[in-house]
């Protein structure tokens, strides 16, 4: 029993690495290819269209009521404490450097993540892939580079559309349930905001748009086994998109902390 769990571990660890490896050797095809020409601004447009407005709505919605959500449970406790003034602290910072980034970054990577990998894996199983070799074009540098570029630069804008929504929707549970004035509670946001928060958050999201595009692209370009494969590439990249994008915010934050509180 020992020596077949030993074993199964071992096998993990080696896929795990492998499939480190293969990431990071697709990423750097990607950013190769992006900063060398010829660009194509047309392709990336559109990517850019379809990752920022087609989004706007959902992560709007999303932000509107997780700060409608943290004013109301923060509630409970700071009106126990007599310190409800410093909701609207809570609900900026908060919003700004964890959750508006976080939760912008899982919706476009179920959303747009798992619609990038449905359609390479697509293309590679209709051989279309297969015929861009054909005519000498790079598949990473026609499919994978405007879609990272697109998410690396929309993410942030979408996170901030989101923080500031997020922050209006805690303005609407502090002026009308709350008794806290207008004037007290975007002075109390804007004097516990700092540029390192806005930075800190936006920073995030660029790496967030990065890996979505590069795991949502390799699972694409690695589909096998017809329209079922297809269907499993699509969920390993959600998931997987996921997972990463919690590790990737676990460590910027550690970078962050010590970077700005040394």
């Amino acid at each position: 029993m020992i020596i077949v769990l030993v074993e199964k571990i071992s096998v993990m660890v080696r896929g795990f690495f492998r499939y480190v490896g293969e990431l990071s050797i697709l990423f750097t095809h990607i950013v190769t290819a992006a900063v060398t020409p010829p660009f194509n601004n047309y392709r990336f447009l559109a990517q850019a269209e379809r990752v920022g407005p087609g989004s706007f709505l959902i992560v709007s919605l999303v932000g509107l009521f997780v700060g409608m959500i943290i004013a109301l449970q923060m509630a409970y406790m700071m009106i126990k404490l007599s310190a409800e003034i410093y909701i609207p602290n809570v609900i900026a910072v908060s919003l700004t450097r964890e959750l508006a980034p976080v939760l912008t970054a899982l919706i476009v990577a179920g959303r747009v993540g798992a619609g990038i990998t449905a359609e390479i894996g697509t293309m590679v199983v209709t051989e279309q892939v297969d015929a861009l070799k054909a005519f000498a074009t790079d598949p990473v540098r026609y499919l994978a580079v405007p879609r990272f570029l697109a998410l690396a630069v929309m993410l942030p804008i979408l996170t901030f559309f989101s923080t500031a929504v997020g922050i209006y929707g805690g303005f609407l549970i502090c002026s009308y349930k709350l008794s806290i004035s207008s004037h007290m509670f975007w002075t109390m946001v804007f004097d516990s905001l700092a540029v390192k928060d806005v930075v800190t958050g936006l920073t995030k999201t660029i790496f967030f748009g990065m890996i979505i595009a590069t795991v949502g692209c390799y699972e694409g370009f690695n589909v096998k086994g017809g329209a079922d494969g297809v269907g499993r590439a699509t969920t390993m990249s959600v998931v997987r998109s996921f997972i990463m994008i919690i590790m990737f915010d676990c460590f910027f934050t550690f970078i962050f902390y010590f970077l700005f509180n040394a």
